[in-house]
């Protein structure tokens, strides 16, 4: 061990000894505060009284600055992050940014263990406890909800932070094989016959969920009633014969072992893959709709880890310009308003891009669609049988 390790070890020995010292003479002070000053007093004057209260406040002050600042602050501090599964190429260029610029402001070292995974997924581990996440950074505000209403996160955290909780966007895309041999150009053509289709499972994945809502709007939302969207909808999922746990796993399906005709995913996800070396035709088709991801603390977790300020920095440097570009060198659609307008031009426009208070809002969406015994379970039970 180097000399400037033993000087650094011997340190923080010294100070913790006289953290203890100091905490045992503030506990004998406050016995002759409760039982022998005030018999005391009778028989003394008020000056000797001052003098005690004097020397008392002098020690508590000494405390709270020894254990404050020279030790509690200057520990290391471990924060857990939950996020999914296509957000880790981003968060591995945010995260050190965040953890530098924590270490020259504060002087204290922030190490951000991440998970990443299906959304639902995620949002289950969390809700029974197996993951004790700090934050979320989650496919859909449906999963937050989920983890707010098991107790874990305060209500109002959607009005906390910049855009309503809502910290990186994306769209839709239809990816098809070279030369689009099956004609794919809308929504509409996913329904053809012989047509298979590579997609993830909304009982684990986010993107799944944002698949479903942008197949079933591309029909409400442009005239067509329910009926007609439930039918279309079941010849897509007709043409599913497989269901991923999330986008990533969708992605190497289609990409690294050439399965199915047609992947459905996030736009930022499939150039990516194009970045990659896996470059494949795609559309962005002209009505999609708004995928927001939003991001918060897990109230519960951070209160029990002590972490909730370098935590809520965290979430903060996510909306920050820095970490933004970050976000948009990915192709997500940032939400910040400076670095919307740099990349502007990249991105292209949605003729109709609708969002899911257009659906009804994730109340009416959960309970229409998503839980056991609803639309997409009953759409899966007549492709199965």
């Amino acid at each position: 061990m180097s000399k400037s390790q033993n000087t650094k070890h011997l340190g923080n020995y010294l100070i913790l000894k006289m953290q203890v010292y100091l905490v045992r003479i503030l506990q004998t002070i406050q016995i002759l505060y409760q039982h022998i000053i005030p018999r005391w007093l009778k028989n003394r004057n008020i000056g000797s009284f001052v003098s005690i209260f004097l020397i008392g406040t002098v020690l508590s002050i000494a405390i709270a600055s020894c254990s404050g600042n020279s030790f509690a602050t200057k520990g290391d501090v471990k924060l857990k992050l939950a996020s999914f599964s296509v957000t880790k190429a981003a968060h591995d260029q945010i995260i050190p940014k965040f953890v530098e610029k924590w270490k020259q402001e504060h002087n204290q070292n922030v190490t951000i263990e991440a998970t990443y995974g299906g959304s639902g997924a995620q949002t289950a581990e969390i809700i029974s406890g197996s993951q004790e996440a700090d934050i979320v950074h989650l496919a859909l505000p449906l999963d937050v909800i989920k983890i707010q209403q098991a107790g874990l996160i305060k209500s109002g955290w959607e009005i906390k932070s910049p855009r309503s909780g809502i910290v990186s966007r994306s769209v839709a895309a239809i990816v098809t094989r070279e030369g689009n041999p099956k004609g794919i150009n809308s929504w509409e053509d996913l329904a053809k016959d012989g047509v298979k289709i590579i997609a993830a499972n909304p009982k684990t994945s986010g993107i799944a969920i944002w698949e479903f809502l942008a197949f079933w709007g591309s029909v409400t939302l442009t005239g067509g009633d329910e009926a007609t969207a439930l039918d279309y909808i079941t010849k897509v999922y007709k043409h599913t014969p497989v269901l991923t746990k999330d986008a990533r796993e969708a992605s190497d399906l289609f990409f690294q072992q050439n399965q199915g005709d047609v992947l459905i995913n996030y736009e930022n996800e499939v150039i990516l893959a194009g970045k990659n070396g896996t470059k494949l035709p795609y559309i962005v088709p002209q009505i999609n709709i708004s995928i927001d991801n939003p991001v918060t603390v897990v109230d519960k977790n951070v209160d029990k880890h002590g972490t909730r300020k370098v935590a809520q920095a965290f979430v903060d440097f996510l909306y920050s310009t820095e970490a933004q570009r970050e976000f948009a060198k990915l192709q997500y659609r940032p939400v910040n308003p400076t670095v919307t307008q740099e990349v502007a031009a990249q991105q292209p426009p949605i003729q109709t891009l609708f969002t899911s208070q257009d659906l009804g809002g994730w109340e009416l969406i959960q309970k229409k669609f998503f839980q056991d015994g609803a639309i997409f379970d009953k759409v899966q039970s007549a492709n199965k049988a």
